[in-house]
């Protein structure tokens, strides 16, 4: 159960916000996960919800890395609502199992390489908080600049709703496979 009330309806929120819970939801087609908490602070969910459709649906990042970066974030931060809601996407994307299980199980063994590159960048900014010189050269050479940015700002959009979801203690959504930490 969530610590805060949930905020699913914009008549829960000062109308003085009502035009942002609309953006929200014509952004998103619904108040859910992480904004269902945000909206405690309306002008911070706009900004994260702007932040967020460029990271989700506007970006030239593969959907496939973002979803990568994402379900790392999720599993390296035991955020049990990110995890659920990333790991169906991986599946959509076509993310093996077999690179689901390591980044749940915390490894990057039996993952294709290009998928172990994108998990091991994103558990050494979580762990470490700096990449070496050896995996930054790597990501430039794969992605460019443009997209080597994208990549962090997707995992920094990611923590920051992982940190949202966990102060919250935001569950797992309905039918969504649940993260055990």
């Amino acid at each position: 159960m969530a610590r805060l009330p949930s905020i699913t309806s914009k008549n829960q929120v000062p109308a003085q916000y009502h035009p942002i819970v609309d953006r929200i939801v014509a952004s998103r087609g619904a108040i859910q996960g992480p904004f269902t908490m945000l909206l405690h602070c309306p002008p911070l969910a706009e900004h994260v919800m702007t932040a967020g459709a460029y990271v989700r649906f506007e970006g030239e990042l593969d959907k496939r890395v973002r979803v990568l970066a994402a379900m790392t974030v999720a599993r390296e931060l035991d955020a049990v609502y990110i995890w659920g809601a990333q790991t169906g996407q991986a599946r959509k994307q076509g993310v093996p199992e077999a690179t689901i299980t390591a980044i749940r199980e915390k490894h990057s063994q039996g993952m294709p390489p290009a998928d172990a590159q994108i998990v091991d960048f994103t558990r050494d900014l979580i762990r470490k908080h700096r990449v070496s010189p050896a995996a930054m050269k790597a990501l430039q050479d794969r992605f460019g600049n443009f997209q080597l940015f994208e990549l962090t700002g997707t995992i920094g959009y990611y923590c920051m709703l992982a940190m949202t979801a966990n102060a919250c203690e935001l569950e797992a959504g309905p039918g969504a496979e649940i993260l055990q930490k």
